[in-house]
This record gives structure tokens, sequence and C-alpha cells, in this order.
């Protein structure tokens, strides 16, 4: 599934690079992942796995993206996935921050952080190469002190 959808150009949309992989490549690279990544596959009440949420670590701090099918964008599945993200990473781990970067273009990527409590830090200029020219990238975080109740509770997860 992830090579399937790597390797869509519909479904990467203009805001990522483009990054093809064999499902051999793909298999290799899951194998090879750290266990402090995670890797979550956004599902509807129906089982239909829809898009994904990526946790990277980057010190003392938390990185995250995320990617929807394009039939089923502007529906608030993302927004509820990072919430939900949010609450795991801020009840799992000892984090001050949590950050996401945006194409500055991509208004419903943008959104969806605002929706999730994020704020806007700054623009990093050039931050990544995209078919063949330089893009800036939006900078979000959200704090702990920020991060409201948490939004899913799991039994024997505390705030604290």
């Amino acid at each position: 599934m992830f090579a399937d959808w790597n390797n869509d150009l519909e479904f990467q949309g203009q805001f990522e690079s483009l990054d093809q992989s064999s499902h051999a490549e793909v298999e290799k690279w899951y194998s090879s992942l750290r266990s402090e990544e995670n890797w979550f596959i956004i599902e509807k009440k129906d089982g239909s796995r829809i898009g994904q949420v990526v946790c990277l670590p980057r010190g003392l701090h938390y990185s995250i993206g995320y990617r929807v099918l394009p039939a089923e964008r502007n529906k608030g599945y993302c927004t509820e996935a990072v919430k939900i993200v949010v609450d795991y990473l801020f009840l799992s781990r000892s984090l001050v921050r949590i950050e996401s970067e945006a194409n500055p273009s991509n208004v419903a990527s943008l959104r969806v952080l605002e929706k999730a409590g994020f704020t806007k830090e700054g623009v990093i200029r050039k931050a990544v190469f995209i078919r063949g020219e330089w893009k800036d990238g939006a900078l979000y975080s959200i704090l702990r002190e920020e991060w409201k109740e948490p939004r899913v509770l799991a039994s024997g997860w505390s705030k604290e």
C-alpha cells in the first residue's frame, strides 16, 4: 500500500516531491525504520485505508507529516488524525513540542495544523526541492502547555 501511494502522483499531490519506489524498496525501507519512528494508517470507520501520518523524532521533539487520498480530502480526516497523534505523542513521551512543516501555498494542510492547535512559527526558505524548484516551508508547532485536554484517552494513559 505504501509503495502504491508513494508512486501515485495524484496521492502525492503538487506539494510533495516525486519519489518512485518499488515494493521491494519500500519493504527494505520499512524493515530498517528506527523503533521510535511511527507510521500510522488513517482508516475510515468502515476499515478502508485512506491515508497516513508519520511521526519522526528530531532530538527532544517530534516532527509529523500526513497525507490522505485525493477523494477523501477536505472531509476532516487529517485534522482528526493529527489531533489523535498529538495526544498519543504527548501522552506517551516526555516531549515539549511537536512540529510540522507544510508548503505555504498548501492552504488545506495549513488549516489542518491550525485546527489541531498548532501555531505558525515562520517560514523556512528553500526548505525542500520539489519538481525542479526549491520551495519554502511553513513551520508550525504545538507546545505541551498549549495542548488542550486529550481528544482520545486509552486506558492507563495519563497527561503526566
